[in-house]
């Protein structure tokens, strides 16, 4: 017996395994010249339809994969896929995420040399994929006025660790008294200097300014 207790910080092996992938992803992603774009939020923010409305506004000037996060099913991927867009599902159980290492799996199941642009739909969730890098150019969190005015609020932390901030679903702000630019305060008050895109995935409206910034 020995009066001597071993500590071993499990989170950060977790994270810094997570890390080292996601540095092989971002540099695999770059040495094939491919902008990818990690796409967050909540069930119902409308992650697929903005997918597919960024598809069919450059799926004749890009090659583009999607890779699709979710517990069960190819719904969200056969959705996309319908639109001529080359698709790899990934189903995670019970993971409340994507990690890097499923990514770094998943591309080797792929012929990178024939994209310009890859899409990532993370599972649906607000809080859990925020917390790990998968080596992407951008991360997005969708938020949409279905959800309530204290999304922002309720989740900070997701906020500061994207890089842009879309609010989907606009079109129906009128009809349910949602205040938009009450929701873009919110933003504001937890990063000052984040970009804000309210979008309607459905109609639309934003989808061109949204891929400017993109740089695409």
């Amino acid at each position: 017996m020995t009066d001597k207790t071993l500590s071993i910080d499990i989170r950060k092996d977790l994270f810094g395994a997570n890390e080292d992938a996601a540095s092989f992803n971002a540099a695999l992603f770059k040495k094939h010249g491919i902008i990818a774009i990690d796409i967050m939020g909540s069930v119902g923010t409308g992650k697929t339809q903005l997918i597919e409305a960024l598809c069919e506004k450059i799926s004749q000037k890009y090659k583009i994969l999607m890779f699709a996060g979710d517990l069960a099913t190819t719904i969200d991927a056969d959705r996309v896929a319908s639109h001529g867009v080359d698709t790899v599902q990934i189903n995670t159980g019970t993971a409340c995420h994507l990690d890097a290492r499923m990514i770094r799996v998943a591309l080797d199941e792929v012929d990178l040399t024939k994209y310009q642009v890859v899409f990532i739909e993370n599972v649906g969730n607000l809080i859990c994929p925020a917390g790990y890098s998968l080596g992407v150019d951008k991360k997005i969190v969708v938020v949409s006025v279905t959800e309530g005015p204290y999304m922002v609020k309720k989740h900070p932390l997701t906020i500061k660790r994207s890089d842009m901030v879309v609010i989907n679903k606009v079109d129906l702000a009128e009809a349910i008294g949602f205040d938009i630019a009450s929701l873009i305060e919110d933003v504001r008050e937890v990063d000052a200097t984040i970009p804000v895109f309210s979008v309607s995935s459905k109609t639309g409206e934003g989808i061109d300014k949204l891929l400017e910034a993109l740089g695409l």
